[in-house]
């Protein structure tokens, strides 16, 4: 259980970043080098290769070297643990939200 909080946590702290979620959006669309990541942003090359880095560390990209190319790829599993996270939240605030709207109805006088 916290080896799972562990990876929570890295996910949400790589996520925080504008630049990385960016990195994350296209790589949804399919595997890419750092090169065509870098395409959209006026950043570095090594500034860029320092994001990848820690959504490498996260568990939310994989990559590898094919011959002078690095490709990266999504790693699916990751976003799943993040995605299965935030949807027991909202499921417990809708809960709520659907007592609390229920409790209301009955609070409201009936004409």
């Amino acid at each position: 259980m916290a080896n799972y909080h562990t990876n929570l946590d890295r996910a949400f702290s790589a996520l925080a970043d504008p630049t990385r979620r960016a990195i994350v959006s296209r790589l949804c669309e399919g595997p890419r080098s750092v090169g065509e990541l870098a395409e959209p942003f006026d950043i570095a090359l090594p500034s860029l290769l320092k994001h990848v880095q820690v959504l490498e560390r996260s568990g939310l990209v994989v990559s590898e070297k094919a011959g002078r190319v690095r490709i990266c790829r999504i790693e699916p599993g990751a976003l799943e643990a993040t995605e299965a996270w935030i949807r027991q939240h909202i499921r417990a605030w809708e809960s709520r939200l659907d007592r609390m709207e229920a409790h209301i109805q009955r609070m409201t006088p009936k004409d």
